[in-house]
């Protein structure tokens, strides 16, 4: 780079006769020399290095026009681009593909029939968390200890399959609303990735034979303790639809311990020298309790704590549930049909090419009634 931090020196010399050479100022046949004020300065990563403007006028009636701009790119780092960006994408289809072979970009592949919602223990996952110095190894460790687990027959030593029984059954039984309470923020946006795996791999409209099954169990994501203290009104007392999995963590990562005082308030007082953990844990159980004894559906899952193996563990294990329970219900778990229709509306309504029939079906379905619109 030319231009470096702090005071930079710049010599010129100047041509007073060229073929690039016009009169602006007739002082300056005299001056032998630049009678403006020279700037240094540097450019951007990416400038306009040069443009071209063109323009034309109608001559029937010279009320109309059009004006043509032409720009003339420069980014001179843009080679260091292919050491800087990697492309997780599928080995022979997309546009990703094409995108990073002719751009020389690096790429990791999705093996193909892995849908986005299995994907977070391939290179779709594991890229990302190893970006942020997630310890991926223990993760695929965790994730290899939990399927070794739940590859057994017997269910009794097959949690995943288990579990997944038990969900089915609580299906038949009316249950058709299945809440994921993590009692720790660690896990907080893990209940946003299980909403996604069970919705989007049981909600099927037909099973394998082709009847009308219209299968599935709503997600609903919790936070303990935080929802506790709203949501639990309706598992408690609401209808009986509803089974729910709380997440415990033995150790947290740290302890707080709530300092001694107001002892003038014996209803405060009594937690002085406990730590949150164990208020966070005991409020857990009292709630797994509160639900046990209204005769609500609940299961727990206990984490020694939360690290890369344990985590591994419970992706695997939700992953296998899941896949268990489509089995059960004989229902296609890796499609995702209902979520294809609207992408497939979205480019006919562009007008992408391809989609023209599904824009036809569109234009004819039934317009909203203004009556009905307030």
């Amino acid at each position: 780079s030319v231009v470096r931090s702090g005071e930079n020196n710049i010599a010129v010399r100047v041509i007073r006769f060229s073929d690039g050479s016009y009169l602006e100022g007739q002082d300056m046949w005299r001056m032998s020399g630049i009678h403006r004020d020279v700037y240094l300065y540097a450019t951007p990563k990416t400038y306009v290095q040069d443009h071209f403007l063109s323009s034309t006028l109608s001559t029937s009636d010279y009320t109309s026009g059009s004006i043509q701009v032409s720009l003339k790119m420069e980014n001179p780092a843009a080679a260091a681009v292919t050491k800087h960006v990697i492309a997780t994408t599928s080995a022979n289809s997309g546009n990703l593909i094409k995108i990073a072979k002719a751009e020389g970009l690096k790429t990791f592949f999705i093996p193909d029939g892995v849908g986005g919602r299995f994907s977070e223990l391939c290179p779709v996952g594991l890229l990302p968390a190893a970006v942020t110095r997630i310890d991926i190894k223990g993760l695929l460790e965790g994730a290899a200890y939990m399927d070794k687990l739940c590859g057994r027959d017997n269910p009794a030593k097959n949690p995943a399959l288990m579990s997944a029984m038990l969900q089915c059954m609580a299906m038949e039984k009316g249950c058709n609303i299945h809440v994921m309470m993590p009692y720790s923020d660690g896990l907080k946006y893990f209940a946003d990735w299980y909403a996604q795996l069970w919705a989007e791999s049981l909600g099927k409209a037909t099973d394998f034979t082709g009847k009308k099954v219209y299968a599935g169990q709503t997600p609903v994501k919790s936070l303990g303790v935080t929802d506790q203290h709203s949501q639990v009104q309706l598992y408690t007392e609401g209808p009986f639809d509803k089974v729910v999995t709380f997440i415990e963590v033995r150790n947290f990562r740290s302890e707080v311990v709530i300092p001694e005082g107001a002892e003038e308030y014996p209803n405060v007082n009594f937690l002085c020298g406990h730590t949150l953990n164990e208020l966070i844990s005991t409020e857990k159980r009292a709630t797994e309790y509160a639900l046990t004894k209204a005769g609500r559906l609940n299961s727990t899952i206990v984490l020694p704590e939360i690290n890369a193996f344990t985590l591994g563990e419970l992706m695997m294990f939700f992953q296998l549930q899941t896949a268990y329970a489509g089995a059960i219900l004989n229902v296609n778990t890796f499609n995702q049909p209902g979520v294809e229709e609207g992408k497939n509306a979205t480019y006919a309504l562009f007008g992408r090419a391809g989609y023209e029939d599904k824009k036809k079906e569109l234009d004819c379905a039934p317009q909203k009634a203004d009556k009905y619109i307030i």
